[in-house]
């Protein structure tokens, strides 16, 4: 056994051998395991602990205690934004924290007796990490290869602060764990790890404990706890430690530890093919695991590491979701079930089943966690692999599939915590698996299916496409093709999101000039002085829309009133007189001649994006290049034209639109939305509000079909979304056919005429589906 620290009377900090499973609520679930494990004289690396008190103390005497204990876990329906604002400024007050001279002193002491400059693992141990039923696995920061005083100090600092991060927030609000929390931290000497990795001595997917289940790979285990690797997957019988089943990982590099730091290095084509761990390495990790279970009396998740011959374990914590394999589920979800007719399902990827249960839902493809607002409570998520700060999203998704990681990488792991089928380590489904597509993942034998497949045998704790939570949206059949409602007013705003539709494709900003301003005209209030007055009225309208409808998209239409509506508001004698205003003074081209109008809804939106994010921007009536050009400058030169995560959609209104959309693709713009009243006066040469030519007003015309679909196939071709909010859609099946055997990504209608819509919708697509069949 290695020597540890020399124990002498200190009041924040205890050497790893003076502490044990009593001394948990000042030391943390970590460190009072390392401890338990010590005196039981298993082989862990010698360190110490800075204990609980010492963090109340530093916040106690930085005089930002009472502040962090106000809201110390927001509630679980949190928005995604109130949660990073509320992360952010309490961690910024433990960032500016100075560690108390009396107890840096006794951390550098402890520290320095460990050795002369060793180097040294900093890592969290809250009170209620590594516990029966919190495993709090990857949620608090670790730190590897800390070498140096200052370095150490700093390092304790950094865990403290990751209690206040969103992830860590995130966790607590789902456990409900709601008391001030406190965090203690294990300072421990580095582990030179030629392989390590994780065992469970229960399996974490079936619960059988029969056999051990055994990940490993080369170099620092980080790789394999924090998913960045494939790790080799072994089963191992308890009866004998025979060896039952091996799976080889997909691994291409290590990570190896020395004193300029961590270090990435490139496996060689042989070390890439071989076994990370020969059979007699597993019967040690084996036996060395069941006698750790044997001493707790209950399934362990541990962690080791392998220097030479020697067998370190580093960690250790109950399994915390072997009871999600019973029958009895403390809050039971309704379980997925959806009509269709039966048929042998199409195995799209296969990885390893990390999260037991199955789910149908649709596919969210997510490259990184800058791209998390894209993803909608209750589609499944695909991503290469999401590491522990992607927590706050994945209460949203309905499943988890990742190309690599094992099944007890991090996310596995949080993942079964909360309930949702997980598949790790399938390789190629961030390319195999398409946005939107309708998968059923199933968690058990890490198999992601073609459509809907079979409901599990028991609930499964979470949403998907036919379940949303608290009250939110019914859906009664999902389809390919998204179904969006056009919107007016924030009076139907909940009842219409309470509906089965996907979002707002419309949001008419001009109504809400007229009800929510009392028909004022906007330059009349500012020349009143009253443009924050506007602002905030309209704001708090959209505000409500899109807070009634999150996470699902509002695209918001700025205002487009032609000259004749704008002169019968309040002040709108300042409008011109014109011949035909319906081809007139309006939309874009307005903008360029009147930017204040412009400004006045990018300031709207701009202040319900700091808000909510699901809100972005349709600019109508685009006639040529050269307005667009001017307009989106106007918006680049706003404080919103910032925000890269708001979309940038035009309505194709003027045919024109169909020959520059390429153009406009360039110009940054991401979707076009036709409109078919518009469109159908100009391609056909008709006033849409005369009564005299109403019988020559044809949506159907085929001239107007024809320009319907050169702005769909030349938009394709540009990589832009495409919808179609006009009128017609809303009374005419046909023309939702035409649309979508046309490949429309979606369409937009009246509320009253959506449900039929997406009967439509839904009818239509299966006959695409069986004349394909059928051909």
């Amino acid at each position: 056994m290695p020597s540890q620290p020399p124990t002498t009377e200190t009041r924040w900090v205890k050497a790893i051998d003076q502490v044990s499973s009593e001394d948990t609520p000042q030391v943390g679930g970590k460190a009072a395991n390392l401890g338990e494990l010590w005196h039981a004289r298993f082989p862990v690396p010698s360190g110490f602990v800075v204990v609980a008190d010492g963090y109340l103390d530093a916040v106690t005497e930085g005089g930002v205690r009472e502040l962090l204990r106000v809201e110390s876990a927001p509630g679980r329906n949190a928005a995604y934004k109130d949660l990073s604002e509320l992360a952010e400024s309490r961690a910024s007050l433990i960032r500016e924290l100075a560690v108390p001279p009396q107890m840096r002193a006794e951390i550098v002491s402890a520290y320095r007796k460990l050795g002369d400059s060793v180097r040294v693992a900093v890592r969290s141990s809250a009170p209620a990490e590594d516990g029966a039923d919190t495993s709090f696995a990857g949620i608090h920061e670790s730190y590897t290869n800390v070498i140096g005083d200052d370095a150490v100090v700093d390092a304790v600092r950094k865990c403290w602060e990751s209690l206040w991060s969103e992830r860590a927030l995130s966790y607590r609000s789902e456990r409900r764990l709601g008391e001030e929390p406190s965090i203690a931290v294990v300072v421990q000497t580095m582990v030179d790890a030629d392989c390590a990795g994780v065992v469970f001595t229960a399996d974490p997917r079936t619960g059988a404990r029969d056999h051990v289940v055994i990940e490993a790979a080369r170099g620092l285990g980080e790789v394999v706890v924090g998913g960045q690797v494939e790790p080799d997957v072994y089963e191992v019988a308890k009866a004998d430690f025979r060896v039952l089943a091996v799976h080889l990982g997909a691994q291409s590099f290590e990570i190896t530890s020395g004193d300029s730091g961590d270090k990435r290095v490139e496996l060689t084509d042989d070390d890439r093919s071989r076994r990370v761990l020969d059979d007699s390495q597993l019967s040690r990790i084996a036996l060395m695991a069941c006698s750790i279970e044997n001493h707790y009396g209950t399934p362990q998740d541990l962690e080791f590491a392998i220097s030479g011959e020697r067998l370190w374990v580093v960690q250790t914590r109950p399994i915390t979701t072997l009871d999600m394999h019973t029958p009895s589920v403390a809050e039971p979800q309704p379980v997925v079930t959806e009509q269709e007719p039966a048929r042998k399902q199409e195995i799209l990827v296969q990885g390893l089943g990390a999260g037991p249960g199955s789910v149908t839902g649709r596919v969210r493809v997510l490259r990184s966690l800058e791209d998390s607002s894209k993803l909608s409570e209750g589609e499944v998520l695909v991503a290469p692999m999401t590491r522990p700060d992607w927590l706050p999203v994945l209460r949203r998704a309905a499943a988890i599939v990742t190309d690599g990681g094992g099944i007890t990488c991090h996310a596995a792991i949080v993942g079964r915590e909360l309930g949702r089928p997980v598949v790790v380590g399938a390789r190629t489904a961030t390319v195999d698996l398409k946005d939107g597509q309708l998968v059923t993942v199933d968690g058990d034998s890490g198999a992601v299916l073609d459509g809907v497949g079979a409901p599990a045998a028991k609930p499964v704790a979470a949403s998907s496409v036919v379940e949303a939570r608290q009250g939110a949206r019914r859906v009664t059949e999902p389809t390919a093709t998204s179904l969006y409602v056009n919107l007016a007013s924030p009076d139907a705003a909940e009842r219409v999101a309470a509906m089965d539709v996907d979002g707002v494709g419309l949001l008419r900003a001009e109504f809400m000039v007229t009800e929510a301003l009392k028909g004022q005209h906007p330059t009349y209030m500012i020349a009143q002085g009253r443009r924050e007055e506007y602002v905030a009225q309209m704001a708090d309208g959209v505000g409500r829309i899109a807070a009634a409808f999150a996470p699902r998209p509002v695209v918001y239409r700025a205002i487009d009133l032609r000259s004749n509506e704008f002169a019968g508001l309040i002040g709108g004698e300042v409008e011109p007189v014109e011949d035909n205003p319906m081809i007139g003074y309006r939309g874009c081209f307005r903008y360029v001649r009147d930017p204040e109008l412009f400004s006045l809804d990018l300031d709207v939106l701009h202040r319900v994006r700091e808000r909510l994010d699901n809100v972005h921007l349709m600019i109508p009536f685009v006639r040529t290049r050269w307005e667009l050009e001017q307009c989106l400058a106007q918006l680049d030169a706003h404080p919103l034209g910032h925000d890269r995560r708001m979309l940038r959609w035009i309505m194709a209104e003027v045919p024109s639109v169909a020959y520059w959309i390429p153009e406009y693709a360039r110009m940054g713009i991401h979707g076009v939305s036709i409109g078919t009243n518009d469109l159908t006066q100009l391609t056909l040469g008709v006033d849409r509000d005369s009564e005299l030519c109403k019988d020559v007003f044809d949506t159907q015309d085929p001239a107007v079909l024809d320009a319907i679909d050169r702005i769909l196939e030349r938009a394709e071709l540009a990589g832009l979304t495409t919808s179609l909010c006009g009128q017609a859609v809303s009374n005419d099946p046909a023309l939702v056919e035409h649309l979508i055997r046309r490949g429309i990504t979606s369409v937009s209608v009246t509320p009253d005429s959506a449900d039929a819509t997406r009967r439509v919708i839904a009818a239509t697509e299966r006959r695409i589906l069986l004349d394909q069949a059928r051909a």
